[in-house]
């Protein structure tokens, strides 16, 4: 048995296949900006606090590669 949910999901894929790859690039980044818009209204952040706090999140926890470290000759 199919949710209410299947039904939108595969509606909306079906859709997303029709457009073209600058319109389904157009359509990630207008996503990604709205989620953005998003959290700087719930954070009470103004865009480029927001933005930090993001990045800053993102890299928590992470290690820097030594394979990013520039070769000595």
């Amino acid at each position: 048995m199919s949710s209410v949910a299947d039904g939108l999901r595969a509606g909306t894929r079906a859709l997303v296949r029709e457009l073209s790859v600058p319109e389904r690039i157009a359509l990630a980044l207008s996503l990604g900006d709205d989620d953005l818009e998003l959290f700087v209204r719930s954070s009470g952040l103004d865009r480029e606090a927001a933005l930090r706090r993001l990045r800053s999140q993102r890299a928590h926890g992470r290690r820097r590669s030594c394979s990013a470290d520039p070769v000595a000759p």
